[in-house]
Order: structure tokens, then sequence, then C-alpha cells
């Protein structure tokens, strides 16, 4: 059995030594790969980006990233974006070096502020967009020049208070609508408006003034992203969903106003 147990003891050996390799080269690989990434951000938004702190374990699996920023300032509009912290589960034991995939990608405390939508129509970039398979946002604002939207308006924000979205390619920072699952969200209109946004299981609901005292249920079908769609494409697809959900809501409305109105005998 003496051969059985050198083969066990080697077998240890070089789990340790891999083990050992893998803690050395994420010390190696940490400024690099955050070096990496805010340059793949820099490319996909069109600005200079910069990352503040964070730590890349290879041995549990894991990528986290702090304070990101990017700044753009051109003649298609300013766009600024800061996020708190980024976190990517990755395969464990080194197989990120591998397979660079999220498995699960927790994005918390993200203010995006940008005066165009056509800041996102970017040129398509040279390196491939995040992958993830299950996303969470926490805590995000996004603001918006309602400009872009309907003339001589102000701003829309979006408040996200919990979003969870399925499999994402990050082509634009918002991709995951398309992929979304579940979302809690006001949104903040010109004019002191203001709607409660719910999502779940195909079914939207907002409640607001606009709508008066009782919410408005809609089911609806998420715009599907193609993979030969880039940030542009990504983007005019949400606009679209946008307006007809809008024009829906305003259907809706107007029905209901006549239904009180005009009472049926």
């Amino acid at each position: 059995m003496k051969w059985l147990r050198r083969i066990v003891v080697l077998a240890l050996a070089l789990a340790a030594l891999w083990l050992g390799a893998l803690v050395v080269l994420g010390f190696a690989l940490d400024g690099r790969t955050r070096r990496a990434t805010a340059d793949r951000l820099a490319e996909s938004l069109q600005g200079a980006a910069t990352i503040d702190g964070g730590d890349l374990a290879l041995v549990r699996g894991s990528l986290a990233l702090d304070e990101l920023r990017v700044r753009r300032d051109d003649v298609l509009g300013k766009l600024e974006l800061h996020v708190a912290s980024v976190r990517c589960d990755l395969p464990p034991l080194g197989g990120a070096l591998f397979d660079r995939e999220c498995r699960d990608l927790v994005v918390r405390g993200t203010q995006l502020d940008a005066s165009s939508l056509a800041l996102f129509h970017a040129r398509r970039p040279k390196r491939p967009p995040l992958h993830a398979r299950h996303v969470v946002i926490d805590d995000a604002t996004l603001s918006v020049a309602a400009t872009s939207l309907a003339p001589d308006l102000g701003k829309v924000a979006v408040h996200i208070e919990h979003a969870e979205a399925g499999a994402t390619v990050f082509k634009t920072p918002l991709s995951f609508l398309f992929a979304l699952r579940a979302l809690h969200a006001t949104i903040d209109l010109p004019g002191n408006g203001k709607l409660d946004l719910r999502y779940d299981a195909g079914e939207l609901v907002l409640a607001g003034s606009l709508f008066g005292a009782e919410p408005i249920a809609l089911p609806i079908a998420l715009p599907v992203a193609e993979l030969a769609d880039d940030a542009g494409a990504e983007v005019a697809k949400l606009v679209a969903f946008g307006r007809e959900i809008g024009e829906r809501l305003l259907a809706r409305r107007a029905t209901d106003w006549l239904k009180e109105k005009l009472p049926l005998p």
C-alpha cells in the first residue's frame, strides 16, 4: 500500500502547490484585472474609466470591484457613471482563469446620469462584453434628460430599489432589462410626477397620481435582445418598448375614465 500512500501524498502536495499558485496569481492579476475592466468600460461607454479598489480571489472564485467611475463629455452629451461595488462569483479553484463568466453578479450603489440616449449609440467594442448568468441590482439611480424622449421637458429619473435578471450580456448598463425577472422601482417625472413600478412574473404594476387611486396592472412581454444587436440597437428597442407601455397606459387610463363618466346601465 506504499504506492497508494505515495500517490495520496503527491496529490496533496500538488493540490497545495496549485492553491498556493492561485493565491500568488490572484495578487499578481488583481491590478491587471481592474485595469482591463476599466478599459472595457471606457471602450463600451466611450469615456474615461477608473476603478479605485477591488480583490481577485482565484481560490474561492470571486472578483470584487469598488468605486467604478466613467465620465464622458463630447458632442453627443455628458455621461457620468458611478458604481459603489460590484461582486462577481466566478468558478473556484482557478476555474476563472479559463471561464470568466459571472455566475452571480451583484451591483450596489449605482448612479448613472446621461444627458441623452444618443450617448449609448457607441461603435462596436473590440473586447467581448461581460456575461452573467444571474444579476442582482440594488440601490441604483438612472437619470436621463427627457429631451432625448420628449422635447422641452426635464429629466426622468428611475430609482431601482431592487432588480433581478437572468442571463445577461452587458452591451450597455441597461442590458439586464431584457432578462428582467423582478423589479421594484420609482420613477420621478418632470413636473414633480412620481410613479411606483413593480414587475414580477410577466406583469407590470404601476401606481401614482397619474393613474388615479387604483394601481394599473399590465401583462407585458419584454423585448428580446439579439446576439447581433449592438449597444445602439438595444437602446432603440428599450425606447420603443417604453413608448409602447406608455401608449397602453394612456389607453387604459382613458378606458377607465370613460367607464367612470359613462357607466353602463
